[in-house]
């Protein structure tokens, strides 16, 4: 017993110890990735005082991960190029929207009246996937319902349908839920249509608009771009610029904490080693296939495998490899394309003639015993649009024909087997039974099918050449080198076209999805670079520099690495090097352009400065307003100038123009409201986030919520 109470109090103690450690682990790594347990630890972000948190965040982002695979599913091709590393910022986007528009629905009281939920629910034939969702469920139940409103009756009426309330009290449940998001989703949309009303164009916006369309003048035109500037003669000091950043400083404005960086990527390329060892496996595989088929585990080890195809001849792009299946004999085997790229390798199988579709007509039965007796009826001559004469509608339900693929660009399409298929064509129209279970049958019947195509079938081997673990480290190995040698962000700037690495400069943020392929553009991204914008944003400091980074991808590795220039959170300062490079071209052009102008001023006629500008004056008729060249300030003089035969000189963004306006116009088109209306609409462009959000700015830490090293 004694031994027994000392057990007894060593768990006790051991239980102790284990939770203690264990709360400081769940302590530590909350603390660590700024998750605490206390109020602001689990917000992903914040605008005003409304909050978002970690669980609502990672609920959206699984939301749209389900949406993206069911897209992969249903449309591949559409989604092929998404890239999965923008799914936190949409999701942090959707988020603040939702919670922005539903804090000012709940403000200005708007409810969902019964009638907009009938209409949206049940007469509208947009419908919310949640409401699909649950008449699939009723049709897999075998249920003949089509529409929103059969599926309100039925769930709703069960005894009209020889139904339970028991049976249907689940779908009530899901209904009900539904309907409460629809209130909801209408009243933010009721909303909406409110706010978007106040940015309306009023009568003198749209008449502003056509009169400056329809003005014309016809003029007589010199223009001299600027070209490449010289420095010597247009000289930029420091007051200049930080003078035109003064004037410009609003330009700069940034909306959150940014960091400037400069970032490296080195695209690991298989060697020629890598190259000569491909060759080399492409002639194996080529021997392994005649002498059987069967590849060697050391083939396998490559990721070799063949593959069995089935594809029309129509279908088969690669030139050679057509010419090959065209004449090879059964059992042949031929490298057909060997490259940079990779190598394919094909074994021959046979040529045959195949139907390559099929139109079906297919009927759904509800019962055990019914179907039976529904199949006998088509067969026996029942038009299956007749089958509502003999048979409840509740029972039976006739889909139209339809087109069935058997062979795509793909090649057979695996989900219709052999046998089935067989027995459909040779039914010759008679109705089979597909599928069958207690619950019911689908029927079908060949109407009518293709004329036979002529197929390949055969083994395919593809290999595409990716870097060895020798490349991949070798090219590792020399970054590493290189950070080593230069660990401050000025020497990784200076000291990296040097060492063969090409240099980027990049604003990021907490928004930044990624690093992307092209600076200020968002649309393609570096793959698995969240990590690097992560590292910048919540580790890296001012003047430092990365570790490597790596992308998982194996077929093309990326190597990664930053540094961190500056660092701001209201303005991009004159010191950042893209900012001053750009305000320093804009006051040279301001200077050359006055220079210009002072002495083209001197020729009196506008002969004289095209003969000095080395071009000849040019006759521009019908010149109107956002019709001509691209500088909003000649444009808008051009425009706004009377006749009056006198000689013009001005300094654009982009060269200096000298024009004579010989005589004014206007274009006699007919005015139209909406046109004008929607014009002002894209003038405008108004940001309903930004006119929901108004003063209150967004604070951003979805990244403390993501792991780093």
């Amino acid at each position: 017993m004694a031994t027994l109470e000392k057990i007894r109090k060593r768990s006790v103690l051991l239980l102790i110890v284990i939770a203690v450690a264990l709360l400081a682990f769940i302590l530590g790594d909350a603390l660590t990735n700024g998750r605490n347990l206390f109020g602001s630890g689990t917000t992903v972000a914040k605008v005003g005082s409304e909050k978002i948190d970690i669980q609502e965040f990672q609920r959206k982002q699984e939301e749209l991960n389900q949406q993206l695979e069911q897209a992969r599913r249903q449309n591949p091709q559409q989604v092929a190029n998404f890239d999965v590393q923008t799914i936190p910022q949409m999701a942090l986007n959707q988020l603040i929207q939702e919670r922005l528009l539903s804090e000012a629905v709940s403000r200005m009281d708007i409810k969902t009246s019964p009638a907009m939920l009938r209409f949206y629910m049940l007469e509208s034939p947009q419908m919310m996937p949640e409401l699909q969702n649950i008449i699939r469920s009723l049709q897999e139940q075998g249920l003949n319902v089509q529409s929103a409103q059969q599926a309100y009756e039925m769930i709703f009426q069960p005894k009209r349908y020889n139904l339970t309330d028991a049976q249907m009290a689940p779908y009530q449940r899901q209904w009900i839920a539904v309907e409460n998001e629809y209130k909801k989703q209408i009243a933010q949309m009721t909303y909406q249509r409110l706010l978007m009303g106040t940015v309306q164009a009023n009568a003198l916006d749209k008449k502003g608009l056509y009169d400056d369309y329809i003005a014309t003048s016809d003029v007589t035109m010199a223009f001299q771009p600027f070209g490449q500037l010289d420095e010597k003669k247009y000289p930029v000091s420091d007051a200049d610029i930080q003078k035109a950043y003064r004037e410009d400083r609003s330009k700069y404005k940034v909306d959150e904490p940014t960091k400037s960086v400069s970032f490296i990527s080195v695209a690991v390329t298989p060697s020629q080693a890598d190259r000569a060892a491909a060759a080399e496996l492409s002639q194996k595989t080529a021997a392994a296939l005649r002498a059987g088929g069967q590849l060697s585990k050391d083939l396998k080890k490559e990721g070799l495998s063949p593959v069995r195809r089935e594809l029309r001849a129509s279908n088969v792009t690669n030139q050679a490899m057509l010419a090959f299946l065209n004449s090879a004999p059964a059992d042949s085997v031929s490298i057909v394309e060997s490259n940079l790229q990779g190598f394919k390798v094909v074994k021959m199988g046979k040529r045959s003639s195949e139907v390559d579709s099929i139109q079906v007509r297919m009927v759904a039965v509800v019962g055990k015993k019914l179907p039976a007796k529904v199949l006998a009826s088509l067969n026996s001559g029942l038009s299956a649009d007749s089958l509502t004469t003999k048979y409840s509608a509740d029972s039976v339900m006739a889909q139209p024909a339809q087109w069935q693929e058997i062979y795509t660009a793909e090649g057979r399409v695996q989900e219709i087997r052999q046998e089935t298929l067989d027995s459909l064509l040779n039914n010759q129209g008679r109705y089979i039974t597909l599928r069958s279970d207690d619950e019911g049958s689908v029927l079908a019947s060949v109407v009518s099918k293709s004329s036979p195509k002529e197929i390949f079938e055969f083994e395919e081997v593809d290999y595409a050449i990716q870097p060895s673990a020798k490349t991949l480290n070798d090219a590792r190995e020399k970054l590493e080198k290189f950070l080593a040698a230069n660990p401050s962000a000025n020497a990784f700037k200076a000291n990296a076209p040097k060492e063969g690495y090409n240099v980027q400069e990049y604003e990021l943020t907490q928004s930044t999805p990624a690093v992307p392929r092209m600076p200020g553009y968002m649309g393609a991204f570096f793959p698995d670079s969240r990590q690097v914008v992560r590292w910048v944003m919540i580790d890296g400091k001012k003047g430092q520099v990365s570790h490597i980074y790596e992308s998982k991808d194996n077929a093309a590795p990326m190597l990664y690495a930053a540094a961190v220039n500056e660092e701001y959170d209201d303005f991009i300062p004159v010191t950042n090097a893209d900012v001053r490079e750009e305000l320093t071209q804009k006051v040279r052009r301001q200077k050359a352009g006055e220079a210009l102008v002072k002495e083209y001023g001197k020729k009196g006629n506008i002969q004289a400065v095209a003969n000095a500008m080395g071009v000849e004056p040019r006759e521009v008729p019908n010149f109107r307003f956002g019709r001509g060249m691209a500088d909003p300030v000649v444009t808008g003089t051009v425009t706004g100038t009377k006749p009056s035969g006198k000689m013009l000189l001005l300094s654009g963004d982009d060269g200096v123009y000298a024009f004579v306006i010989k005589s004014n116009g206007k274009e006699d088109f007919k005015y139209d409201d909406a046109n004008y209306a929607q014009q002002f609409m894209r003038i405008v462009n108004p940001d309903m986030v930004k006119m929901l959000q108004g003063k209150d700015k967004i604070v951003n830490n979805s990244y403390k919520f993501q792991g780093g090293d």
